[in-house]
């Protein structure tokens, strides 16, 4: 099937209420066009340097995610479109993208990172440390970030049940830190391999890449 034949089985799938981040890392312009024209506008990358040449040759009305681990020394040079970080795993990550947005009169958006994968590779703040950024004295400073919800990434494994639990935990999460905080919109979880099973746990937001675009080279 092609791109646009993908993508149109995937959004007559999803519920009305989830966003669907279009996964285009390693993809060519011309496969995001494809994906563009039948009306998809967020896409996802993980690499900075990638995502600002595609946003310097692409429609400027796309949106622009960026789902991979963040190193902070980069975060200016997309600090002047990107719509929204999905993986931020500390305060002094939250502090550099305010630093930078503030130059561009901006307000970027931004998902705190929850740790849910048992395996160690993978990045994210424990729950504890999610609710004592959400309190800090410091984060009332950043005035050019505003965290919009949470993201989490599951273990890499077979077991349904195990990923299950990890999704479900997150949500419990955000609908608790939801009644304190009103800007808490979304909640980024579930992949093309588990998307489906992530909107049954109450994601708001999936990412799907290859089930749209075919799988990786």
């Amino acid at each position: 099937m092609s791109i646009s034949e993908n993508l149109k089985k995937i959004k007559l799938s999803l519920p009305s209420n989830v966003e669907l981040v279009a996964v285009s890392k390693t993809k060519p312009n011309s496969a995001i066009l494809e994906a563009y024209s039948t009306g998809q506008r967020i896409f996802g990358e993980n690499r900075i340097q990638e995502m600002v040449d595609k946003y310097d040759a692409l429609p400027k009305d796309i949106e622009w995610h960026m789902i991979g681990h963040l190193q902070r020394n980069k975060v200016k040079y997309m600090a002047h479109f990107v719509n929204l970080i999905h993986g931020v795993d500390s305060l002094k990550t939250l502090q550099e993208i305010n630093k930078q947005a503030k130059k561009h009169n901006r307000v970027i958006h931004c998902l705190l990172q929850a740790r849910i994968a048992e395996e160690d590779t993978k990045f994210g703040l424990p729950f504890t440390e999610i609710e004592e950024i959400l309190s800090s004295k410091e984060l009332e400073t950043l005035e050019n970030i505003s965290i919009t919800g949470l993201m989490g990434m599951a273990t890499f494994t077979d077991n349904i049940e195990q990923v299950k639990g990890e999704f479900t935990k997150i949500n419990t999460l955000f609908k608790k830190l939801k009644t304190d905080h009103k800007a808490f919109t979304s909640l980024s979880i579930g992949m093309s391999g588990d998307y489906k099973l992530a909107i049954e746990c109450g994601s708001t937001m999936v990412r799907v890449g290859s089930a749209i675009f075919g799988t990786r080279n």
